[in-house]
């Protein structure tokens, strides 16, 4: 069900950190502890120190060129990555609150390893396992938003899609580090992705080298560098909402951006042969993009141009199911049309009605509709199947809670769906015919859309905070992305975005089980 997407708030223009704050701050630093590394004690520039992090094999180094207004960084280590981090940090101490760091990277010299790192970072404390995130250049060319969520925690990352760019910026605003990279036109832009992390009290914000392999020296020049406390850009400058298309690996949790824009779009789908997403956009069109990136084409949907976010393929590819409100009364009907594009045929006779899911064989149609109860004296939003060929629908739950979300497991024992009916949205299944309905989920967030897995073993969901209404699953919102084995245990939280409605309404796996698609939403502001 769509809802219109909110307006985002800016936090306030950015100041620059003034040098002569730079020089009390460093006063201030040269008393306290640096957990026993040996940071040198001279201002370099903007910033107030360097050290090594970590267990370097080599000493690093840093200078800084006052007239070039180049700073050139070496280090050693084995990599910034997993639970610990080893390189060499040239850094100042912030007190906390929006803060961007921009600069020209480029390695020294050629060759190395291909997983060097020069970064720009944003860092809890200088212990190794400290929680952090950076925007880091590897020596092949690899560009990604790198990040520990906690002390000790994994690092994963989010890979950009841009390789070696000539300028990045890392930029915190709020609890989200997002990135942007300089296109062939050489104009700094979001590339979508942020990631929500919580850094509390001050922190420390600079540059860092890694050579990624603790025999190793490298060195990098961080040139034009720019460092703000507030926004990247004025608060003047349009409001915008950047889109971003990823796909998340269940097994690293490692993100990949595919697509971002900032036009509106939700709820992606996988083509059953992997190669393609499918999506609808703030046309209220529909629209495929390989997953390898490129440009959007649309889908034709023939007359039926107001299509909304739940949508899908058939188990065997050949046809695909939109919701779609273009009749009179606006009331959203499921119809079926080829997987390519091409006339619709309407499925429902009466509406709203909201697709989402296709049992395996192919023969039945499952979706959330809105309906007259007798026994409430009012309309309420049940689960309801529908053979595919045509057919009287049949309705699968009576309770006057909000039930919604409904899709198959693949081998056709269950049907999954998400009820309030205990006071917070819950994940349910049940058998096919509506009996044996049971709670899959019991915790204090209200959990929406449980998509399985092609091959049975995950249930992929939204989850929304607590305090959000449990009735309602709406834009811009903090939710989570979380994992859950079908056969039961341990719940885990696979990212934490800015999202909401359209991040993941329908069912966005890969045929092979091994990732999923969802987008997420990220306000910035563009000059």
């Amino acid at each position: 069900m769509n809802s219109p997407v909110a307006s985002c708030p800016f936090a306030s223009p950015p100041r620059r950190i003034s040098l002569t704050a730079f020089g009390f701050l460093a006063a201030a630093l040269a008393t306290l502890p640096v957990r026993s590394l040996p940071a040198a004690e001279a201002p370099l520039g903007q910033f107030t120190a360097h050290a090594d992090i970590g267990a370097t094999g080599r000493a690093g180094t840093a200078a800084f060129d006052a007239v070039a207004g180049t700073y050139t960084v070496g280090g050693g280590g084995t990599n910034i990555w997993g639970a610990a981090d080893e390189f060499h940090y040239v850094w100042t101490k912030v007190d906390g609150g929006d803060v961007s760091l921009a600069a020209d990277i480029n390695f020294s010299a050629p060759g190395g390893d291909p997983h060097r790192k020069a970064c720009l970072m944003i860092r809890q404390s200088l212990d190794a396992n400290s929680t952090y995130a950076d925007v880091a250049v590897h020596g092949l060319g690899l560009t990604s938003l790198q990040f520990r969520d906690g002390a000790g925690e994994t690092t994963h990352e989010i890979q950009v899609g841009d390789s070696a760019p000539k300028r990045l910026r890392i930029e915190k605003r709020g609890s989200y580090v997002s990135v942007s990279v300089t296109g062939a036109d050489g104009v700094l832009r979001p590339v979508g992705g942020a990631v929500r992390l919580e850094f509390t009290g001050p922190f420390y914000v600079g540059l860092g080298v890694c050579a990624h392999n603790n025999s190793a020296f490298e060195t990098a020049a961080f040139a034009k560098v720019e460092l703000a406390a507030g926004t990247a850009v004025a608060a003047s400058a349009p409001p915008k909402q950047l889109c971003t298309i990823e796909t998340i690996d269940i097994t690293s949790l490692n993100r990949k951006v595919i697509y971002t824009t900032d036009e509106h779009l939700e709820a992606p789908n996988w083509t059953r042969d992997g190669a393609t997403l499918v999506f609808n956009g703030a046309d209220r069109l529909i629209h495929r993009l390989p997953v390898t990136g490129g440009k959007p084409e649309t889908v034709n949907t023939g007359p039926e141009t107001r299509v909304n976010n739940d949508h899908g393929f058939s188990p065997d590819g050949s046809q695909f199911a939109i919701s779609d409100q273009s009749q009179p009364d606006h009331q959203s009907r499921v119809y079926l049309l080829p997987a390519g594009g091409g006339a619709p045929r309407q499925l429902t006779a009466v509406g709203p009605s909201y697709w989402h899911g296709w049992s395996p064989d192919g023969t039945t149609i499952v979706f959330c509709g809105s309906r007259l109860d007798p026994k409430l004296g009012k309309a309420n939003y049940d689960v309801y199947s529908v053979p595919a060929a045509g057919g009287p629908e049949t309705r699968l739950t009576s309770d006057p809670g909000l039930d919604d979300g409904p899709e198959y497991s693949p081998d056709g024992k269950f049907i999954y769906f998400n009820s309030e009916r205990t006071g917070k949205m819950q994940i349910w299944r049940m058998h096919p015919d509506g009996s044996a309905q049971e709670a899959v989920t019991s915790d204090d967030y209200n959990n929406w859309f449980a998509h399985v897995s092609p091959d049975g073993k995950w249930l992929a969901f939204v989850s929304f905070e607590p305090s959000e209404p449990s009735g309602q699953h709406l834009p811009n919102k903090h939710v989570m992305l979380r994992l859950m084995p079908v056969a039961g245990g341990k719940i885990t939280v696979a990212a934490k975005i800015f999202g909401g409605q359209g991040t993941m309404n329908v069912p966005s796996w890969s045929p092979d089980s091994r990732s999923f698609a969802f987008v997420s939403y990220t306000p910035v502001a563009t000059p």
